[in-house]
């Protein structure tokens, strides 16, 4: 199957965009509207960069072109060989969701796991209003995500927790060196292994305010 000006599209981007679009039907009968958030309907749907991605400035761009639509602001942004990761953060600084973008079509989506099932704010799974307390905390967090690298990924330990609605997202450390990252749902203590980035080249933290 073919995209953007004839260029064939990554199977994991359409297998997610057919999700997006089942999700969002779902919640369209479910009679809210307006764009998504605390107590709205999940943030789904694809947007389309045209062109590819060469690096993390474009994928900002991209990334905040999605951003825009839901009144977000793209934060901490990484590179992996196989995609672009980007945090999207709400007016206040927190965290609100996660996307990523291919850089062979530039289509910018919701990320792949956690953030569509487990954000309670912005994804498929989301709850009329969220209460904002977690029933696990990021301390214990960090220990799960030790203990189930120490099962799967031996000599991996993670990094400090950032909190997104519903779970947290940790990145996975060799020798202080970012590898990879997990997520840790907040009310299960489940955890989810992000596979689908490959090998981590680069980050680019947001900028301070002062």
């Amino acid at each position: 199957m073919t995209g953007l000006k004839g260029r064939r599209l990554p199977l994991v981007v359409l297998v997610a965009a057919v999700a997006a679009l089942i999700a969002s039907l779902v919640w369209a009968t479910g009679n809210r509207s307006g764009p998504p958030g605390p107590g709205r309907g999940p943030m789904m749907g694809v947007v389309s960069h045209e062109q590819p991605v060469h690096n993390i400035a474009d994928a900002k761009r991209a990334a905040a072109r999605f951003a825009d639509r839901w009144g977000l602001h793209v934060g901490e942004i990484m590179q992996f060989s196989k995609n672009y990761y980007a945090e999207l953060l709400d007016r206040g600084g927190k965290r609100a969701t996660e996307v990523i973008v291919d850089p062979g079509s530039g289509i910018v989506q919701l990320e792949f796991g956690p953030a569509m099932m487990w954000n309670t704010s912005y994804g498929m799974m989301r709850v009329p209003e969220p209460t904002g307390t977690a029933a696990i905390g990021p301390d214990q967090a960090v220990r799960i995500a030790d203990g189930w690298l120490t099962e799967h990924r031996t000599g991996l330990p993670a990094a400090e927790p950032d909190q997104f609605p519903g779970y947290y997202t940790l990145h996975t450390l060799r020798d202080t060196h970012i590898v990879g990252m997990l997520s840790v749902n907040a009310t299960t203590g489940e955890v989810w292994y992000h596979t689908w980035h490959g090998r981590f080249i680069q980050m680019q933290e947001p900028r301070s305010s002062a």
